[in-house]
């Protein structure tokens, strides 16, 4: 059996004492996998993420990421978008390509390249020049030319627009190793329920309340993740 390339146990995360953002958190992905983290505003999606990538540190419980506890090593493991745009606005795509190109060893400028100029983005423009859904897009394009063992992104669909989104999910799907893992976190399940082969729905105090194969669950459920997600949150409000 494969080492997962994902292993989370026992995470437990506050900011304020005596009020959990993650409690008790277990999760395993094994690689060949897209899953869909799903749940409402605050409820925990992007603080796991960063735990993972190695910008928060857990309170107790351990990441293990390809059977190697989280550490500067793991860093190089892990390609991250968070969900917002991070790069100085004062630089150009140019400049983010050879930034990519010079930190990261597994960067594959042709593939980066390729899908910027399927995008349109002029690589000459600065960052501050670019709509909000094409800075977007082409942070997502510099994350996906990487060739990592996990993917972390963290809404990379929320701010472009409908017909830039079938060809960003298609760049997903298109971009990573089949030993690899995708996390995606989303308010848009309807858009890339089509591309998740699994699904963990989180709940408020960072519990994972429901999860599992995305085809089975809609086979069983005779539902879309859609309309279960709205029947699991609206069950949680008023339980």
């Amino acid at each position: 059996m494969s080492t997962p390339v994902l292993t989370c146990t026992n995470l437990n995360k506050s900011y304020t004492p005596g009020k959990s953002v993650l409690h008790n958190l277990n999760i395993s992905l094994s690689g060949g996998k897209i899953v869909g983290l799903l749940g409402p505003n605050g409820c925990g999606k992007s603080t796991l993420l960063k735990l993972v990538s190695g910008i928060l540190v857990p309170d107790s419980g351990s990441i293990e990421i390809c059977g190697i506890p989280r550490s500067e090593e793991t860093n190089a493991f892990v390609s991250y978008l968070p969900e917002r745009t991070y790069f100085n606005s004062w630089m150009r795509v140019e400049e983010l390509i050879t930034y990519f190109r010079n930190f990261f060893p597994d960067f594959d400028e042709a593939c980066a390249r390729k899908m910027l100029a399927d995008l349109s983005i002029d690589t000459t423009m600065k960052l501050r020049s670019l709509s909000k859904g094409n800075k977007e897009k082409v942070q997502l394009v510099l994350v996906m030319s990487r060739k990592a063992k996990l993917y972390l992104l963290d809404e990379p669909i929320g701010g472009v627009d409908p017909a830039a989104r079938d060809y960003i999910l298609s760049t997903i799907i298109g971009n990573y190793s089949p030993d690899a893992a995708v996390i995606i976190t989303t308010h848009l399940i309807y858009d890339i329920e089509p591309v998740l082969d699994e699904f963990a729905f989180m709940g408020y105090g960072g519990q994972i309340l429901l999860s599992g194969i995305a085809d089975e669950v809609r086979e069983e459920r005779g539902k879309t993740l859609d309309e279960l997600f709205r029947e699991v949150f609206r069950c949680s409000r008023n339980a």
